[in-house]
């Protein structure tokens, strides 16, 4: 399966941005997706993840409360909605897919990845 994302661009610190992934198989059925960062000099972490059937849903602390993470199972399409974004934000985002159950936080235990979109948060 190939992930393509979408929706990065320059955002002013306060403003939301919103970020798109689509899957381009069409049997595509996922244990769960995610989103990704990386800023500069720091490795990849862990932003949002949703269990593609249930839809549970799981945040890290840094973005729980101003991110949202949401998926289209007909379109086969993930969605992340970040809001009252601030300059630490700032990364090239990647989104994510796996086909099982584990430790939603590991780089390692996702297999599928997009190439990645660039959010760029001013201060």
């Amino acid at each position: 399966v190939q992930l393509q994302a979408s929706g990065g661009g320059l955002v002013q610190t306060g403003e939301s941005a919103r970020l798109s992934c689509s899957a381009s198989q069409n049997t595509f059925n996922p244990y769960g997706m995610g989103w990704f960062r990386q800023s500069r000099g720091k490795e990849r972490e862990y932003v949002a993840g949703i269990w593609w059937r249930s839809g549970t849903v799981y945040y890290d602390d840094s973005v729980k409360g101003r991110f949202t993470i949401s998926k289209d199972n007909v379109e086969n399409m993930l969605y992340l909605e970040m809001n009252a974004v601030k300059p630490e934000d700032t990364g090239i985002y990647y989104c994510a897919a796996r086909l099982n159950n584990g430790n939603f936080r590991a780089v390692s235990e996702w297999p599928y990845w997009g190439q990645g979109t660039l959010v760029t948060v001013s201060s």
